[in-house]
């Protein structure tokens, strides 16, 4: 006789879904970590479009100036007499102008600096109005782009919620929790500057996670350095790659409590060194802020802020 129930589904395996959870919060940290990057490209692109802007403005008003010049000097021509041929000149628009002029039978007699002026006016306005349009093009590319990683950040956390969803409960807290099992130590030495960054990220130990989060009670990894760094009175872009160009290089031997320590290639994680071999930053969706060994990851690099 045929059962009629359904048949039992496996049990996930719980080092599958840790291994796959893992990869996809780091698939999401990469893809947010390149939306910071073209947040501060987008920035960069917005100035200089609008520095563009104001130049083709200028440029323009210069062009009119010009332009005003030549004509006021073909009406002085003609005092006193018909325009004829130059009425056509005088009503043409910019582009057509110098075509007018240069098939106008009185144009050696116009004052040449006046005419060149124009020519040279009108071309360099050419090259605002050129410039000015492709980084209007880069600025419309680049937040399609940021809005692809948004995409993405968005798609890879919901994924992996899905698959914890899959879990019991002490299974699902036995993932989320194994990275916070190093204790924070009771008080870290820095010096100077750094004390004061270090006992910011100290003080969120604890806090949640939040991709793009920058504070005050949840981070992603560069906005929690960011933020650190600033109490020190040191500004840091809000991104792990930039973070890497901002400050001098250090040697693993050299580290020092507040040193910024990366990982991955391309870097895409970056948390800050308290000493002893211990890090100390907000990890995953999962971990939250949280202490760890300076290896628990693949160790790139270090960069001291200030």
């Amino acid at each position: 006789m045929v059962n009629g129930s359904a048949p039992a589904q496996a049990e996930p395996d719980i080092d599958d879904v840790r291994a796959r959870v893992d990869r996809l919060f780091q698939e999401a940290e990469q893809a947010q970590e390149r939306y910071h990057d073209a947040k501060l490209e987008l920035v960069e692109l917005n100035d200089e479009l609008d520095s563009l802007q104001a130049d083709e403005v200028r440029q323009g008003d210069e062009v009119a100036r010009v332009r005003s010049d030549v004509r006021d000097s073909v009406i002085r021509q003609f005092q006193g007499q018909s325009l004829g041929p130059a009425t056509q000149l005088l009503n043409s628009d910019e582009d057509a102008f110098v075509n007018e002029l240069s098939t106008f039978t009185t144009v050696s007699d116009l004052q040449e600096s006046l005419l060149s002026d124009y020519n040279d006016e009108l071309k360099a306005f050419a090259i605002r109005r050129t410039e000015t349009s492709d980084r209007r093009d880069q600025v419309a590319d680049l937040e399609a782009e940021l809005k692809d990683e948004k995409e993405t950040v968005d798609a890879k956390l919901a994924e992996a919620e899905d698959l914890l969803g899959e879990l019991e409960a002490e299974e699902r807290e036995a993932i989320l929790s194994r990275d916070s099992d190093v204790r924070a130590p009771s008080s870290v030495p820095a010096e100077g500057r750094a004390a004061a960054a270090v006992q910011y990220v100290m003080a969120q130990v604890g806090d949640a996670y939040v991709y793009g989060a920058a504070g005050p009670d949840a981070f992603d990894c560069s906005g929690l350095t960011m933020m650190a760094w600033a109490q020190a009175g040191v500004s840091l872009p809000h991104s792990s790659s930039a973070q890497y160009g901002s400050g001098t290089h250090v040697s693993e031997s050299q580290l020092q409590p507040g040193d910024l320590v990366f990982y991955y290639s391309p870097i895409s994680h970056v948390e800050m060194y308290i000493g002893n071999g211990l890090i100390a930053g907000a990890a995953n969706p999962g971990a939250g802020v949280r202490v760890a060994d300076l290896h628990s990851m693949p160790y790139v690099g270090a960069v001291r802020p200030g």
